[in-house]
């Protein structure tokens, strides 16, 4: 899952992207309206959370055009601003949820995870190929008849291989999306995580590891005969 965080304090941005890493998020920051509204328009994300305060860009001027723009994106809008016709207003633009600061991270992350099952629930409620299905809603992974113990980047990985599901995905495609857009850690991190996850996908007696190498390209998981 990734989340963007448009907010221009950024010691409470990085509160939150801290946060949301330690919870398996890949997250993206930004520090103004401008830069916000590009990357949540042409980025998929599985939320936004939205600072109205911004310097250059009002949050529900941002919202409003997200939402003119076709993005269906889910949005929580987080704001100091306490009053009903501020709320009523957000909510009437098209956000998903609005959460008045302070706030404690545990509410934050409770109205992220039921934005996104609310959203998941509305397009697709699990992904399977072969004998592998991944429910996103109930946070599970099962193949055959084994539940996987995967680690949340494990899962993530493979949430997002089966979201692509017969088609090339890159490395870089796969640290974009779930780790994020600045990730600087070891270039082969995407290599080391492919090869853990395939060898829990083989966990259940003889069974193929689904996901494929394209060399110099990169991955893409689909049912395939025994070796």
């Amino acid at each position: 899952m990734k989340i963007l965080i448009i907010e221009d304090d950024k010691r409470i941005a990085t509160v939150m992207q801290r946060g949301l890493k330690e919870e398996g998020f890949a997250v993206d920051v930004v520090y103004d309206g401008e830069e916000g509204e590009y990357m949540a328009a042409e980025n998929p994300y599985d939320a936004v959370v939205l600072d109205l305060n911004l310097p250059d860009k009002d949050g529900m001027a941002i919202c409003k055009k997200l939402r003119q723009s076709k993005v269906q994106t889910p949005i929580i809008m987080v704001t100091a601003r306490t009053s009903i016709e501020d709320r009523v207003k957000g909510l009437n633009l098209g956000a998903d949820d609005y959460l008045t600061k302070p706030f404690v991270f545990s509410e934050l992350l409770a109205r992220i995870r039921s934005l996104i099952r609310r959203n998941a629930a509305q397009k697709l409620p699990q992904y399977q190929v072969d004998d592998l299905v991944l429910d996103p809603i109930k946070h599970v992974a099962i193949r055959g008849k084994d539940t996987l113990a995967l680690t949340a980047k494990e899962f993530a990985l493979l949430e997002f291989l089966l979201s692509h599901q017969g088609e090339i995905v890159t490395r870089t495609m796969i640290l974009e999306h779930v780790w994020d857009f600045n990730y600087d850690g070891l270039s082969n991190v995407v290599d080391v995580f492919i090869k853990t996850l395939r060898k829990k996908l083989k966990t259940a007696g003889n069974k193929t590891p689904l996901i494929n190498t394209v060399h110099g390209v990169g991955y893409k998981i689909e049912a395939s005969e025994p070796q």
